[in-house]
């Protein structure tokens, strides 16, 4: 009998003859997570993917758990599949579970999944056996086949397989299966959010920042490279860019019209964006915007945003509120660091009257007022990046 890891996945299901490219990538991804913990044997095997040679921790399970593609992480046990090795299986799991739970008039449930048809004993009454036996093995528990305790799984595969304990996982689809963005990434809230919504679809990402020394601190870069590292978890490798911001602020401010400088702001942005995003291969921007958050943010502005790239900008953000954002950053463990008290590029050189409904030909003539080109030029010059 062997100590393992069973993951499920879910969607990748659907694939059709593309799914061995969807697999091999998650099984990739999860060796990559694992690097910190040694040299385990990753493999698949009949819709399942496993890893054994590792120790059975909490913290590799929690570094599993946030693996896109993975919906269940299952610390499980192997055994050959006859009645006996698996009676020995299933005593073993179940003291495993009573270990972990303190509750008084326990009750179980079996659940049996035969996806070996060649066993010779179908699923209902393979639960039968082993309930039966359970009950024999550990006086005093009850078996509630609606709302159990314990449930547990044993599987009948290339060898047998049970488990008690399922970890949800992140779900969605492989990063590195579809394609990769450049995502502004602020330092506030809602950004590290969207990259992670976009990357939970397979998105590869690359991150751009603008930070805007003397006005912002060191402190404030700091931050931002700390939410890199926590999105890393879930997306993988990130390069980092981080942008000079503060000549092209000082001269949209001394230049242009007070009312349009939030909008300026962000379309120089977009424009340096676009830059490094087709320099890293990216096939698209990703911002954390939601619709009417902030004045920048109302259909008007956004659409005057876009104006300034050819490049699609995805907003996975764009019908939540700011409840439910936080939920998010919350769940992903971004919110408590994202809310450090650090200024970033867009609190300094804020209009006191913004205009929230700008004419796009208003907009293009204001940026007449200032050498677009040459600005951008010397920013791009000047980037520092961080591989996190």
């Amino acid at each position: 009998m062997e100590r393992l890891i069973l993951i499920r996945y879910g969607e990748i299901y659907l694939k059709g003859q593309n799914r061995p490219f969807f697999e091999k990538t998650l099984i990739n991804n999860i060796k990559k997570t694992l690097e910190p913990f040694g040299q385990p044997k990753v493999f698949k095997a009949q819709g399942r993917i496993y890893v054994e040679n590792l120790q059975v921790e909490r913290v590799v399970l929690d570094r599993l758990s946030k693996v896109f593609g993975a919906i269940g992480i299952n610390p499980a046990w192997k055994t050959d599949k006859d009645l006996e090795s698996i009676k020995t299986m299933v005593k073993t799991a179940m003291k495993d579970a009573l270990e972990k739970t303190t509750k008084d008039n326990i009750t179980f449930k079996v659940e049996s999944r035969r996806a070996d048809k060649n066993f010779p004993i179908g699923s209902m009454d393979l639960s039968r056996e082993m309930g039966g036996f359970i009950l024999k093995s550990f006086p005093g528990l009850k078996v509630d086949v609606h709302n159990p305790d314990i449930k547990l799984n044993i599987e009948i595969r290339e060898h047998a397989y049970a488990y008690h304990e399922n970890i949800p996982g992140a779900g969605g689809m492989p990063v590195g299966t579809n394609g990769k963005t450049a995502l502004l990434l602020s330092g506030g809230i809602d950004s590290p959010v969207a990259g992670w919504m976009i990357a939970k679809r397979g998105v590869k990402l690359t991150a751009i920042h603008y930070h805007s020394f003397p006005y912002t601190s060191d402190k404030s870069k700091e931050k931002v490279v700390d939410l890199c590292r926590l999105l890393t978890q879930y997306c993988g490798p990130i390069r980092l860019h981080v942008v000079p911001f503060t000549e092209i602020q000082q001269e949209l401010y001394e230049k242009c019209p007070d009312g349009l400088l939030t909008i300026l702001m962000r379309r120089f942005m977009m424009r340096i964006a676009e830059i490094i995003a087709q320099n890293e291969g990216a096939q698209a921007l990703v911002t954390g915007e939601s619709i009417g958050q902030v004045a920048s943010q109302t259909l008007e502005a956004l659409a005057s945003t876009d104006d300034a790239v050819s490049m699609p900008v995805f907003r996975p953000l764009i019908g939540l509120d700011k409840n439910e954002i936080v939920e998010i950053a919350e769940k992903i463990n971004t919110y408590e660091t994202s809310i450090l008290p650090y200024e970033d590029c867009c609190t300094v050189f804020v209009p006191r009257h913004p205009v929230t409904r700008p004419k796009l030909d208003r907009v293009r003539k204001a940026e007449t007022f200032v050498n677009a080109e040459a600005l951008i030029q010397r920013a791009l010059e000047d980037i520092e990046i961080y591989d996190l």
